[in-house]
Order: structure tokens, then sequence, then C-alpha cells
């Protein structure tokens, strides 16, 4: 294990970090979906509203009960293609999150700033998804004479006239104390977070960086998967929590799976929600992932009509309700393609782009795959076979990665032609 781990603190992560506003299980789907898109892993944390008690100040135990649990983007399309939601589409933008959150208490918990970086790192291999980390003024705890800011700068630590102390015992004990805890005031760690600040330290953890995805048995291949000729709706009957993505399949003659795309949060971060889910009731897996043309033939597309506020541009910029006609087509998803596909008929104009999933090969480094995971704002990425580009194999998320760079590396063995007698002999000598 590298010693990255041992002499930084969840500390060293967090300064930059803005402060968190909690999201209430009383606000509206329409109010998730805008801090869905400004949020990190395309979901967000959801809170119980606090005691209107003024004595009481709130402990962290009383805050973890508050925590109900994660909210993402597939999720909301799910229910939003309930067909209750779809007859009534006002009326499933006004129903509160609370009626949609999957509760799990589990996904987040409370550090301190001096926490150790691998003691997270266990926590988030465990299923945790956020850490909440109270914020402090003039964080000292630094365990290095410079720590990675947010944006990927580097900050060089203020107080260098206490010297190196990198010694595990003064880097596991050391708590808030060195620092002024800002009472009520908390930002989020999230596992991107960490992979931005492995990525920064790639030098201290090799050659592991550098290992295939395969040799560091980082590829799980206990994946979900759905038919693409199956109701794209199966995929919400079956979603997997980490990662929340389902593999969109065609089954090759000699039985072996070809990933077309995937049904997953990240995919749906961005997109329109309602045109979203009403593909997600009425269309098959593949229609879904790759898109149908506009002046499609094999079923009659109704119109119907999209509350602009939903809009990722209209939310981002606060707009307000206007309505308006619109025919449905997969450029309403997003998902733009020119490449035909063999599920669909030669020579009809599908639309692919934005659902091409994210794929890497099984020789891949663990250091590109990070990257990729970076780079797309991603939660997981599909590994296929080395000598095909869409054979799918397995995936990799956050949790195998982290545990790929915590793995203890293997004892090495002792030479056969080495006796303990020998071994005595040259300590003689």
């Amino acid at each position: 294990m590298a010693s990255v781990f041992l002499y930084h603190v969840v500390g060293d992560l967090t300064v930059g970090k803005p402060e968190m506003v909690e999201f209430l299980e009383t606000e509206t789907v329409e109010s998730a979906i805008r801090a869905i898109g400004e949020s990190t892993e395309g979901g967000i944390a959801v809170w119980k509203r606090k005691s209107q008690h003024g004595a009481v100040i709130e402990n962290w135990e009383m805050r973890q009960q508050r925590f109900v649990g994660i909210l993402n983007s597939l999720d909301i399309v799910a229910f939003l293609a309930r067909s209750e939601c779809l007859e009534d589409r006002d009326k499933a933008m006004k129903t509160p999150v609370s009626q949609v959150v999957l509760p799990n208490n589990f996904l987040l918990r409370q550090v301190d700033p001096g926490t150790r970086l691998i003691d997270a790192l266990e926590m988030m291999k465990q299923g945790v998804k956020r850490l909440l980390v109270p914020k402090s003024l003039g964080w000292k705890g630094m365990s290095k004479r410079f720590s990675i800011l947010y944006n990927g700068k580097w900050l060089k630590n203020i107080d260098t006239s206490g010297g190196s102390s990198n010694n595990l015992n003064a880097n596991s004990n050391r708590t808030s104390s060195s620092t002024t805890i800002i009472r009520d005031k908390f930002c989020c760690l999230s596992r991107e977070d960490v992979i931005r600040f492995i990525i920064g330290c790639l030098g201290a953890l090799a050659p592991v960086p550098l290992s295939s995805i395969s040799s560091l048995g980082a590829i799980n291949p206990n994946y979900y998967s759905i038919e693409a000729s199956s109701p794209a709706i199966e995929a919400t009957r079956k979603l997997p929590e980490d990662p929340t993505a389902v593999a969109v399949v065609e089954h090759s003659p000699d039985g072996r799976c070809k990933i077309i795309g995937d049904i997953s949060a990240t995919k749906l971060w961005k997109c329109d929600y309602l045109a979203a889910a009403w593909a997600l009731a009425n269309l098959s897996a593949g229609q879904f992932v790759m898109g149908v043309e506009d002046d499609v033939t094999l079923r009659s597309l109704p119109d119907f009509t999209v509350n602009s506020a939903v809009g990722n541009n209209n939310l981002a910029n606060g707009g307000g309700g206007s309505t308006r006609p619109k025919k449905f087509s997969s450029r309403s998803i997003g998902f733009f393609s020119t490449t035909p596909s063999p599920t669909f008929g030669v020579g009809r104009s599908m639309y692919r782009g934005r659902s091409a999933p994210l794929t890497c090969k099984v020789t891949s480094s663990l250091a590109a795959v990070m990257a990729q995971l970076l780079s797309h704002r991603a939660t997981h990425v599909w590994v296929t076979e080395d000598e095909s580009d869409d054979l799918l194999v397995g995936v990799v998320g956050y949790a195998d990665i982290l545990a790929a760079v915590t793995k203890q590396p293997a004892a090495a063995p002792i030479p056969a032609n080495r006796s303990f007698e020998a071994y005595g002999n040259e300590n003689q000598t």
C-alpha cells in the first residue's frame, strides 16, 4: 500500500471545497432536477429538516439520522416514467422527493478533517459514497508541504514552521483540534474528489497506475445487463446500487454479449427528463439508447407537451414555466448518431453519440481508466475484450479502483536455494 494514503488526511482533499447546502426531502422533483445538474456523480444528498428546537445542539449522530439517501437522475426518470406521472406531468414535477429517493442512511458518513485518508478509502470501498467533513478555518493539519485543491491546482502548506511530521502515529491521531471548526458548516467529499486526488499522486503509487486493470483484478464481472429488444422500463426493476448502470446488450451467435449502450444515472445526468421518461416507458432498451428517427413508421410517436422549466438550459437560468408542444425524437434526450444499427434495420437514420457507452479494454491501464472517469464525469467504464470493441467483459467503478490502489502487495517469495542455515552463516560473517 502506498504511503500517500497513510500520510494524508481527509482535510487535505477539502481545501477549496464549497460549503454544502442541504437539499431537503420536502423539495419538489423539479427542484431536484435543477440541483442534480449542478452536482457531482449525477446525484444529490437528501436530508430531513432540522429540529426546530433552537436550544438543542445537533451532534453527529443526530445529523446522520437526518440523512435520507442519494437521489440520482435515473431515479427521477424512472419515477416520471410511471403511468400516473405520464398522465399528469405537472403533478409529478411537484411531487416531494421524499416519495422518490430510496432511503439508504449508509451512503454518507461524517468524518473529522484529521481522519486518515486510508480510513476514508476503506469506508468508500464498503459502499459509502459521500463523506461529510466539517469546514474549518486555517486548516494546518496538512501532512505534506503542499495539498491538492479541488480545482486541481496546488497550494503550499501555510504552516511550514513545524517541520516534517510524516509518521504514522502522528497522522492517525491527528484531529481537528489543530483547526477552528465552523459550527454547522460542512463540505461534501465524493469519490470523484478522491480519484482526482489520486490522479495527482500517480508517481507515489507506481507501478500500480500503469498496470492493466485485468492484472490488478479491478474488473467486476458481475454487471447488470438487459437485452436490446426488451422494454427499456425493465432496466429500472433491477438497478444495481454501484454503479447505477445497466448495460444494453445484443447477443452474438456464440452467446457472448455485445454492448450497444447503457441506461445509467451518468447518461441521464443532464437530459430532458420528461422526454427520457416517455422513451423509457414506451421504447425498447435498444431504441432508448440508440434513438429512433424522427419520421419513425414502426409506431406512432405521439405529440406531448414538455414544460420548458424542466429543460436543462431553462433550469440553469431559472426559467419560467411556459409550455410548448414538442414532437418526440432522439434529439429530445440528447442521443445523436449517423451509424445504422443492425438491430433496427440497415439504412435507417439512427442518432447516436451521447448514448455511446464509455468503454475500455482489459489491457487498459488503471491510470487511463481513471482519466476516462474524470474527463467524462462518469461513475463507471465498461470493459471489452482486447481484440473486440464491444464484446462485454465487465465494468470498472469507483469501488473497484479504490480497491486496486489500496491492495496490499504480494509478499516476495523466498528463493528455494536459500536455507535458514545459510542465512545464519551470512549473518555471522
